[in-house]
């Protein structure tokens, strides 16, 4: 059997599922500025190929993956959603939505188990299980498409409510909860014109909580929160969308 693994941008996410496979056995084999897909190609016959390349590199190098490759390519991105990759011709990618965190210096620090679908799923959830970081297959692409609107959902509502009041995400729900709801509604506005379907309220919410309890002391606001503001806005504008909440955190905020 080939055991060998593409894992292309060894960033701190990329650094993770490379040492994962390691730990299984494989082979891994990086993609660098210097060491490219398509130079690749005809010399690595990969079983899974590893995305990990930061959101401003995504969409380009989606364009790089060479055909042969198309159908083992593993998504690892934030603000993903299936409209991003059928807009580079992959129908059946396998897509994780990392609920783990890796910054420099620090071990991974899980939030809640990672949910993954698609034809690599076991392999990518076998990897993380070497790492003891906890993950678990959907089994449907409409329930893949609930996770990655409920990681959507997390990222922007800490992020942009935390533009406006800091802390982290128990001081969020306990101190500021009307903000925090108002933000969200006006996310999930912007994700339901973005999958073009009506997302369920009631048991995004509930998720959203429970990621909180995973992680309390989980800081709201990124680095990339004005940029995450700033795409949202540019959504919500294309969709003829009215998203009060957000306008007015942007109008304080965003210079």
């Amino acid at each position: 059997m080939n055991k060998t693994v593409v894992v292309v941008g060894l960033g701190e996410l990329g650094s993770v599922f490379a040492r994962g496979f390691l730990k299984l056995g494989y082979t891994v084999v990086p993609v660098t500025r210097h060491n490219t897909m398509e130079n690749l190609t005809g010399l690595v016959k990969p079983q899974a190929v590893i995305i990990a390349v930061g959101e401003a590199d995504f969409h380009s190098l989606l364009t790089e993956v060479p055909k042969e490759w198309k159908s083992k390519v593993v998504l690892i991105q934030n603000e993903l959603l299936p409209r991003d990759w059928l807009a580079h011709s992959f129908t059946e990618p396998t897509v994780i939505s990392v609920w783990f965190e890796k910054k420099k210096g620090m071990d991974s620090k899980v939030v809640i188990p990672s949910p993954i679908f698609g034809p690599k799923a076991q392999l990518v959830s076998d990897a993380l299980a070497t790492l003891d970081l906890p993950s678990f297959i959907l089994e449907s692409e409409k329930d893949l498409e609930f996770e990655l609107v409920l990681k959507n959902l997390y990222i922007l509502t800490t992020n942009i409510a935390g533009l406006e009041v800091g802390g982290n995400v128990a001081q969020l729900t306990q101190d500021h909860a009307d903000l925090m709801n108002a933000v969200a509604q006006d996310v999930l506005k912007i994700q339901d014109w973005l999958t073009n379907n009506l997302q369920d309220r009631e048991k995004l919410l509930a998720g959203l909580q429970k990621a909180f309890d995973g992680d309390p002391a989980h800081i709201c606001m990124g680095r990339s929160a004005p940029v995450r503001l700033q795409r949202a806005l540019g959504f919500a504008l294309e969709a003829g969308l009215v998203v009060n909440t957000l306008k007015q955190i942007a109008d304080k905020h965003l210079h």
